[in-house]
């Protein structure tokens, strides 16, 4: 019996504390200055987070591009036709993709 005693105390003291409570008076347009606030705020932190600028995309696309013509005009001075046709047929013969003259002792 002693605990109902308790808890009926705590839910008389709950409804006096909500009771005490006084309402609040709210400018009519507060929800629409709020909406304004948050909104323009939030567009300008996007256009200032934005850190792919087009000079930066600019620059990247001439690295690529220079990068590139350096691959393409190392490869040409390197590699000549003849080494890599004895690249590729050595490729071939030892994966057996290709026939080759001589023979194996597997055979």
């Amino acid at each position: 019996m002693d605990i109902n005693k308790d808890i009926q105390q705590k839910i008389d003291s709950t409804l006096q504390a909500v009771d005490g409570i006084e309402t609040v008076n709210v400018s009519p347009f507060f929800k629409d200055k709020t909406m304004q606030r948050l909104f323009s705020e939030k567009e300008e932190v996007v256009v200032a987070s934005s850190w792919f600028t087009p000079k930066l995309q600019l620059a990247t696309l001439a690295c690529v591009v220079v990068l590139n013509v350096l691959a393409f005009t190392q490869l040409d001075n390197s590699s000549g036709t003849s080494s890599y046709d004895e690249n590729l047929n050595q490729f071939a013969e030892t994966y057996g993709l290709s026939s080759s003259s001589t023979t194996s002792f597997l055979n």
